[in-house]
């Protein structure tokens, strides 16, 4: 299996998969899903062996870069691509001018992948589309 994360333009195919895994699968409204800060988003895209299974979308405000929407397809689940798209937008995120902090908002279910990235949580729980969440950070 050989995978490629990459930013990408191809919006289409990023809300494609959120609307797989958030929308179908996580019965996520899509008029939550979908909003208008895609146009001002960084996506990520993962592929395997060229076919998406991956997306994530990123944000720079101030000194604090913002990773959201991160999602994995069913089928490339448990097979280090969740990790290695996390990665890349840490890594993607650590280069851009002043950002001193990265930040998320866990699903609560997901809070123990995002502590192995060193993530810490902070703040109360909260609903985000019907899904316990909690804010998470780490510290550049």
């Amino acid at each position: 299996m050989t995978w490629q994360i990459f930013v990408t333009d191809d919006i289409e195919t990023c809300l494609a998969l959120r609307r797989v895994v958030f929308i179908e699968e996580q019965n996520v409204p899509e008029a939550e899903e979908i909003d208008d800060l895609d146009d001002q988003a960084i996506h990520l895209l993962a592929t395997v062996d060229g076919s998406p299974k991956a997306t994530a979308r990123l944000f720079v405000k101030g000194d604090t870069g913002k990773i959201g929407r991160v999602c994995v397809v069913k089928s490339a689940r448990g097979t280090g691509l969740g990790v290695a798209i996390m990665q890349y937008a840490m890594d993607h995120l650590k280069t851009q001018p002043g950002v001193k902090r990265l930040m998320l908002s866990a699903q609560e279910q997901a809070m123990g992948f995002y502590e192995r990235l060193g993530f810490v949580a902070y703040g109360d729980s909260y609903d985000d589309a019907g899904i316990p969440h909690r804010d998470m950070e780490v510290q550049l």
